[in-house]
């Protein structure tokens, strides 16, 4: 997606340890009508899949899982990374390690929004080692669901995360596909 390369560009941050930080427009600051063109670029991808919900985890993915969401007429939901007074023990669990906070966290559905006869689409704001989207697929198995394809905002296609989601046969859509990156620049797939 041209838009987005474009945007990396401009307000995108190489940091060490192959880091991309894109907090002024996706991670903490939100370009909503950047999440609105990608919201519109997954739903047209992802048309015919039959999808009945959008997953994604807290907090990066929720912005462009919405506009996704809106596009396709379906509820969203996502996952939590913290159990909080309001969530009862009626729920789906997986573990995912964080690549950037160099941790592992749990991640948590309540069962009621997941359901068995679901077709769940999965959004992510990165694809790097493809930690969270396995841990995603594995919340919607616990259920039972469907996960009917996987869209990425922003895939690092120098590390393993795109070979672990193929081997999965997972139908993945990235809309900006980073070869490599470093202090010296950006270069993306063709």
């Amino acid at each position: 997606m041209r838009e987005l390369e474009e945007l990396i560009l401009k307000k995108g941050k190489v940091l060490e340890g192959n880091i991309l930080k894109v907090d002024s427009f996706l991670n903490q600051q939100v370009d909503c009508a950047m999440m609105k063109l990608i919201g519109n670029e997954f739903a047209n991808y992802f048309k015919d899949k039959n999808i009945t919900k959008v997953l994604t985890v807290e907090s990066s993915g929720i912005a462009p899982a919405m506009f996704t969401a809106m596009d396709l007429d379906c509820d969203l939901v996502f996952a939590r990374k913290k159990k909080s007074l309001t969530i009862e023990d009626n729920i789906y669990k997986s573990t995912v390690y964080s690549y950037t906070k160099q941790e592992m966290k749990e991640i948590m559905v309540s069962k009621d929004f997941i359901k068995e006869n679901d077709n769940i689409l999965l959004i992510d704001d990165f694809l790097a080692n493809g930690q969270a989207a396995k841990a995603m697929i594995a919340l919607c198995k616990q259920a039972g669901a469907n996960v009917c394809g996987i869209g990425i905002v922003i895939e690092k296609s120098f590390q393993k995360g795109r070979k672990l989601l193929d081997e999965m046969d997972m139908d993945v859509y990235s809309l900006a596909r980073i070869k490599s990156l470093s202090t010296e620049g950006i270069e993306f797939e063709d």
